[in-house]
């Protein structure tokens, strides 16, 4: 069987590549902080749902001193709805690192690269090679399944993940190492798919032992997931006759860190998690009414579902505490989660109240 041929799968790229509001023109110089801004996007995220954030972030904060100058509650409501809300944080950080250790500019070194907040191996391999050009071999998911198949790798994942990237590193050619990482991870998300991979039309179709053995879809192989654990709280939406919703924000650590979200019970285990009496931990006194249905919502690590409980205040009502009275048409402004907006919409509080 031919060893694989990266200048094969470059010619493949000259043609194949996708256009992507990131990635430099064909012969162009990348910016690193572009690279920088997608790659942290990128992460557990599809292309299709990052490129609206992308263009939204860059026009807001067009340089990685704009970003280092931004207050992180901006940072992070312009992030809401993309999820993995420490990705923000982490953004965040590395760009008040990089002004503040180097100037304003990326370095172009993976090792210094890898010593900056919230960039992990990677990242810093991704930057290296896409915007300046150095031997370094990122391995994402869709890079994973390419090597995998081609060595029809059976160690299964994660453990397998030292020696996926040592073959990876063994195909960067000297030559457009940059074009070659990028080349990859097109390959991966375009050819060398999940589960309908484009073996006839792939620059590695002859060295691949996968296609050669008609096992394609075995790989990469993975352990299975254990059931995440369940959570359960209940989310108390108080809500004025002018359509003001009741929110808070949360500490400044763990999970949703800095996020506004709708005042809530603890999010124990299920067992025992809802309280006898739950309006004697609501956030207001008021005549609360439980609503039909739930919320759920999966994190990494467990699944969470709300309870939501509903009270309708006087227009007057002053906030508690902590708390702040925001209106619908200001929801935006605010670092509002995918889960919060689910209960704001579960419970009807996402849009102004009817005219009498």
């Amino acid at each position: 069987m031919p060893a694989p041929d990266p200048e094969a799968l470059l010619a493949w790229y000259d043609i194949h590549r996708r256009r992507l509001p990131w990635r430099a023109e064909a012969g162009r110089r990348a910016d690193p902080y572009h690279v920088f801004l997608s790659e942290i996007m990128l992460q557990q995220t599809t292309v299709k749902a990052v490129v609206p954030y992308f263009d939204a972030f860059l026009r807001r904060w067009p340089t990685v001193a704009h970003l280092a100058d931004a207050p992180l509650e901006e940072v992070l409501s312009a992030w809401a709805g993309l999820g993995y809300y420490a990705r923000a944080r982490n953004l965040h950080a590395c760009a008040k690192a990089v002004v503040a250790r180097h100037g304003g500019r990326f370095p172009a070194n993976e090792v210094l690269l890898l010593d900056l907040p919230g960039i992990g191996p990677y990242t810093a391999a991704a930057i290296a090679a896409i915007a300046f050009n150095l031997p370094a071999s990122p391995v994402d998911g869709n890079i994973e399944r390419v090597v995998t198949r081609l060595h029809a790798v059976e160690e299964a994942l994660p453990k397998a993940k030292p020696r996926i990237r040592a073959l990876a590193a063994e195909l960067v050619p000297p030559r457009r190492p940059g074009d070659h990482a990028q080349a990859m991870m097109d390959l991966g998300a375009t050819i060398c798919t999940p589960k309908s991979p484009a073996c006839a039309l792939c620059p590695f179709s002859a060295p691949c032992r996968a296609r050669a053995e008609g096992t394609m879809l075995r790989y990469p192989v993975k352990t299975k997931k254990a059931a995440k654990p369940e959570r359960a709280a209940i989310a108390f939406l108080a809500v004025r006759a002018d359509g003001a919703v009741l929110l808070r924000t949360r500490p400044d650590k763990g999970l949703l860190a800095k996020m506004t979200e709708v005042p809530a019970t603890p999010w124990s285990a299920s067992e025992g998690a809802i309280p006898a009496d739950p309006a004697r931990h609501a956030p207001v006194k008021a005549q609360w009414r439980a609503l039909p249905g739930a919320v759920r919502h999966v994190f990494t690590h467990f699944a969470l579902e709300l309870s939501v409980w509903r009270a309708d205040l006087p227009a007057g009502t002053p906030a508690p505490d902590g708390a702040r009275f925001v209106l619908p048409r200001d929801f935006d402004a605010e670092a509002l989660p995918s889960l919060m907006r689910k209960v704001l919409a579960h419970g009807g509080a996402n849009r102004p109240p009817k005219r009498s």
